[in-house]
């Protein structure tokens, strides 16, 4: 398993502790410092099964001020690449399965 993590957040946070709770043990991805590739992103938004603004963190400045709420899907993922900050928080990534730790218990269907 791997927790793609801010440690800043709160909900990420809350995530963390809950998996730590129930006897797992993720590796951590911080990647604000270890950014995702575009390849990796989309990669993860196949395992979430969901459109890719739905993996976005799209009520922040950053992503209006970038302008991003009407652009394609390929250039979402390359801003996502680009300034990961855009990618929602928390991800756990579980095999081809991955789940949003928003809220933090929903982490737990896929462990």
């Amino acid at each position: 398993m791997i927790l793609w993590h801010n440690p800043r957040c709160s909900k990420s946070r809350e995530t963390l502790q809950l998996l730590q709770d129930n006897g797992h043990n993720p590796d951590i991805r911080l990647y604000l410092k270890d950014a995702p590739s575009a390849d990796e992103i989309n990669a993860v938004r196949v395992a979430l099964n969901l459109p890719l603004v739905q993996m976005t963190r799209s009520k922040d400045a950053a992503f209006k001020e970038a302008g991003l709420a009407n652009v394609s899907e390929a250039e979402l993922l390359q801003a996502m690449a680009d300034n990961s900050a855009l990618i929602e928080r928390p991800i756990l990534i579980n095999g081809d399965k991955a789940a949003i730790g928003r809220p933090p218990e929903a982490v737990l269907a896929i462990v």
